[in-house]
């Protein structure tokens, strides 16, 4: 009878003994995340400006320097300083006489499985795009991700057709057709069996350029040395 009763006095201290190990190990395993991330967050940060920048280069070929730009609500460029980012964000890219080459414009919008981050480049003296790179996603591996990889649908990006009408908006806005149905220089031949990931590229190109073409156009105009 006083064995029953000392187990019963003892069981409450070692419940709360436990449940303050448990806690205490909680607090450490949250610190030790937070830590690591802490840690790790400026090197992934780092990486991924030196992805991003190249990328500039690659989309925007005969580029030395490049120069960051927001769009203010009046649709004109203002610069930023290295590190600054704006809602919408753009770089141009200069030549070694300080001509600007072209325009290299980030964009995203909803792909199969999430967000899709790109960058293209827009070459205004011929009011083509001609240059393209996924920043980031998440497509499926072997379908989705072709949009990436695929030479043939990379081949849509060499010369894609912006030009502008009398009035500066876009002639006609950029789409994705199905695979083998390309017609026009404006079109993005799709993938089969990655529709969806192909079709969000011409929806978050033809989006973007259609905003921001005539503002990049007009701005290459009134500052380009040439």
């Amino acid at each position: 009878m006083s064995e029953v009763a000392n187990i019963k006095t003892q069981n409450p201290a070692s419940s709360k003994k436990m449940l303050l190990a448990m806690v205490g190990i909680g607090i450490m395993s949250a610190l030790l995340i937070v830590s690591t991330f802490e840690l790790t967050l400026p090197r992934v940060q780092r990486l991924k400006a030196e992805a991003l920048e190249k990328a500039i280069f690659e989309v925007l070929p005969g580029t030395v320097n490049m120069q960051a730009f927001g769009v203010n609500e009046s649709s004109e460029l203002f610069e930023l300083n290295e590190g600054e980012k704006a809602e919408t964000t753009v770089y141009a890219g200069y030549d070694d006489n300080k001509n600007i080459v072209g325009y290299a414009i980030e964009a995203s919008g909803q792909g199969y499985a999430d967000i899709i981050r790109i960058l293209y480049g827009y070459k205004p003296d011929e009011e083509i795009i001609l240059g393209f790179q996924v920043l980031e996603s998440k497509e499926t591996p072997g379908l989705g991700d072709k949009i990436e990889k695929e030479e043939r649908f990379l081949n849509n990006f060499k010369a894609l057709d912006v030009s502008l009408t009398d009035n500066k908006e876009i002639k006609n806005t950029v789409i994705t057709v199905k695979q083998g149905e390309k017609q026009n220089p404006w079109e993005i031949d799709g993938i089969t069996g990655a529709t969806i990931s192909s079709r969000a590229i011409g929806d978050i190109i033809g989006a973007s350029s259609t905003t921001l073409v005539p503002i990049l156009n007009n701005h290459y105009r009134k500052n380009n040395k040439n």
